[in-house]
């Protein structure tokens, strides 16, 4: 089927307070295993390309894009592309021909003014393509290797008055907020503040994105859901399922050296993460 919008996926969410689920992709071991997953679980998904697999693919962008758009479009469930955390204007701009429907545009480290200013630029540049822009206010810590930030330290959470006036100003149209998920998590520990959620909720009307949900345990993120997340982001997850499938086949089959033998396993067990996972969300209590 054509490639869905991400836009439509989450709006449609939205409505019904559910997730549409976005998945981190690296290879396309990573593309075919998302949408298998959706595939089983029935469900719509958002295939995302972010700006450092950008740079681990050369600095090449359609490569990856391409090949994930072609596997959308044979799915059998309604699958769009996004292009996350996105801070080169240059690679923004290559979003709508490389077939995104949407972008994260990522000025979440700067101070709230040039964050703004940035993120508005962005935004108006991007609605001329046709693209839905997601922003992101206070920091979601633990991106490019850096450790989380204190709970406590100045923007590591969204407040929600200032979300109000950053929406209004930037004309973004979802926001990813910082309630206390970080990207990275190897364990499923982060403690999400539900409470600062519904505040946010209330004083927002474009849907809520989570960052780093690969650290939330199952019941916090069906409880997300039910606050209000709409789009909730998925990278590790996938990652240590595919990396633990691969070392336990290579450690049973020493004299493997078919690639095709360990992507196998390797892709099924995303696969079957990603069905859990979307189950997990579409439990919202």
């Amino acid at each position: 089927m054509p490639l869905a919008r991400t836009g439509t996926l989450v709006a449609e969410a939205a409505v019904k307070r559910r997730a549409v689920a976005a998945f981190n992709i690296i290879t396309l071991e990573h593309a075919e295993a998302v949408i298998a997953g959706a595939e089983a679980a029935k469900s719509p998904v958002v295939l995302q390309v972010s700006e450092n697999v950008v740079k681990f693919r050369y600095g090449r962008v359609l490569p990856l894009a391409r090949a994930a758009a072609a596997a959308a479009e044979a799915a059998g469930v309604p699958v769009a592309l996004h292009l996350d955390h996105v801070k080169q204007d240059e690679l923004l701009r290559q979003a709508a021909d490389a077939g995104f429907s949407s972008a994260m545009y990522d000025a979440a480290h700067l101070p709230y003014e040039e964050n703004l200013a940035a993120t508005r630029a962005a935004a108006d540049w991007a609605h001329t393509q046709g693209l839905w822009i997601e922003a992101e206010l206070g920091e979601v810590g633990g991106k490019d290797g850096k450790p989380p930030l204190d709970a406590h330290a100045p923007g590591a959470r969204t407040d929600p008055g200032q979300a109000r006036q950053f929406v209004a100003e930037s004309g973004v149209d979802a926001l990813a907020v910082a309630i206390g998920s970080t990207h990275a998590m190897t364990s499923r520990t982060a403690e999400l503040d539900h409470a600062l959620l519904a505040r946010l909720d209330d004083a927002l009307r474009v849907p809520l994105v989570l960052h780093g949900s690969s650290g939330v345990p199952d019941e916090a993120l069906s409880a997300a859901v039910a606050g209000g997340i709409a789009k909730v982001n998925i990278g590790t997850a996938l990652n240590i399922a595919m990396t633990d499938a691969i070392r336990a086949y290579l450690a049973a089959h020493p004299e493997a050296v078919d690639a095709r033998t360990y992507l196998t396993v390797g892709r099924q067990a995303m696969a079957e993460t990603v069905t859990r996972l979307i189950g997990v969300l579409d439990r919202a209590v």
